[in-house]
């Protein structure tokens, strides 16, 4: 039997992380790390693309939408924090892949609005359904809201202007304190007044993010004709 000493020198982990063929560009080593070879492998023979797993998440939130309507709340609940975890996958694997297209963040952007329309909508049917007009239109104002949020950062990014970003509702905080009131949707009026704080928070959030902009920007000094 060979010493341990000559197996440590050796040091296998280094070869099989190179047959992966991650590198540090590729994808973050903190997301490597916590996922492992392994898993890396798994991906890599499955032949998944990021698309598709975009494409997944995005199904599961309809999925999730669905027994919302059905009143299966915390089922609901489950279903669609599974999917906001699938869907966060997308960016890791075509990293890894050397996947990353303009295409594919532009899907997931835009599937990922159409998801919030889905699950406002599925919850919003709930309280028209239950004849509760301030919590229905709580609802609208708070999609109206997230909407808003997600559009000026687009848009600036688009027009070139940095530190857009900012404010208390970006889309993970909107996916908790969703994934929170479907949870306890049956528990009284959680979700009506969870619903409200987050059309709050989106709104400032919104106008929070539309003064930052102005800031960066040449809205502070009028142009010349």
């Amino acid at each position: 039997m060979a010493p341990r000493g000559s197996r440590t020198h050796r040091r296998p982990a280094q070869p099989r992380r190179a047959a992966i063929g991650t590198s540090p560009q590729e994808i973050d080593a903190g997301a490597r790390q916590g996922l492992g070879p392994a898993v890396w492998r798994m991906v890599d023979r499955s032949g998944i693309t990021p698309n598709v797993i975009t494409i997944l998440g995005f199904l599961g939130i309809c999925a999730a939408s669905w027994l919302a309507l059905e009143r299966l709340w915390v089922i609901s609940s489950l279903v669609f924090v599974a999917s906001g975890l699938v869907d966060s996958l997308d960016g890791l694997v075509a990293r890894h892949q050397g996947r990353a297209t303009k295409f594919g963040a532009f899907l997931d952007s835009t599937l990922d609005r159409l998801a919030e329309g889905v699950v406002f909508g599925a919850i919003g049917i709930t309280f028209a359904q239950d004849g509760m007009d301030w919590a229905l239109a709580a609802c609208f104002v708070a999609l109206t809201g997230s909407f808003i949020v997600s559009y000026a950062r687009a848009r600036a990014e688009g027009l070139g202007i940095p530190g857009s970003s900012g404010g208390l509702m970006g889309r993970p905080e909107r996916l908790v304190i969703v994934g929170a009131g479907l949870f306890l949707g049956a528990v009284g009026d959680v979700l009506p007044v969870l619903m409200v704080i987050l059309a709050g928070l989106s709104l400032m959030t919104a106008v929070h993010r539309i003064v930052l902009v102005y800031d960066a920007s040449d809205g502070r000094t009028p142009r010349r004709p």
